[in-house]
């Protein structure tokens, strides 16, 4: 038989084994949040499942359409406000919808050192939403030369500036060139163009089509 003395002490080191199980899981846990204290933010959201933002990356092209016209005629060193329609869904890197087709992109024809940029400014969404954003088209380094040797298809059906308005109105002398584009037909307009003075005008002709799809510049986030 075990005796009493033997007895007393395994019982001893038994309960010691057991206050230290039961020492250890808190001990842990301490540990545990001691480490989560030094966890960044952004990797405490990942933990607790917090949505990440939704990006459309920088460098992506926006197909757009220009609906208020064929084209439009700038003089180069003319800024001219341009709204642009979306005509593709664009997603984000993860596949999620951002800027439907339909939505607007608000925005200005600048000039500058290459030649006409369109530089957007806000999209606005069908239910009104704005959201700013960076991006533009490539520049636009071709002019067009107004004379009376011109073709008039270049000016029918156009978008033109006022500060072009004004130099194209130098080509035809008194008559009122704006208003035959509004209601008269081709062959009057070739007559203007054939009876207008030896000026030449330099302007920009964009083709909304060809020269002005967007390009973002900075990621553009929801």
């Amino acid at each position: 038989m075990l005796s009493k003395q033997f007895r007393s002490k395994t019982a001893a080191l038994i309960a010691l084994g057991m206050a230290s199980a039961a020492i250890a899981p808190f001990s842990m846990a301490q540990r545990v949040l001691a480490s989560e204290a030094h966890v960044q933010p952004f990797q405490t959201a990942q933990l607790f499942g917090q949505p990440a933002a939704v990006v459309v990356p920088a460098g992506t092209i926006i197909p757009v359409a220009y609906t208020e016209a064929e084209r439009i005629v700038i003089a180069p060193d003319e800024t001219y406000p341009v709204t642009l329609v979306t005509t593709v869904d664009v997603f984000s890197s993860a596949g999620t919808l951002v800027i439907p087709a339909g939505s607007q992109i608000e925005g200005e024809l600048l000039p500058v050192e290459e030649g006409t940029q369109f530089v957007a400014s806000e999209v606005v969404f069908a239910n009104g939403t704005r959201r700013d954003i960076v991006a533009s088209s490539d520049p636009i380094t071709e002019t067009e030369i107004i004379s009376e040797r011109s073709d008039p298809d270049i000016l029918r059906g156009a978008a033109i500036g006022a500060a072009a308005a004004g130099v194209i109105s130098e080509v035809f002398g008194s008559i009122d060139f704006l208003e035959v584009l509004g209601g008269a037909g081709l062959g009057a307009l070739a007559a203007i163009l054939i009876g207008g003075s030896d000026r030449e005008v330099e302007v920009v002709v964009i083709e909304p089509e060809e020269d002005l799809d967007v390009v973002l510049d900075a990621d553009f986030a929801l």
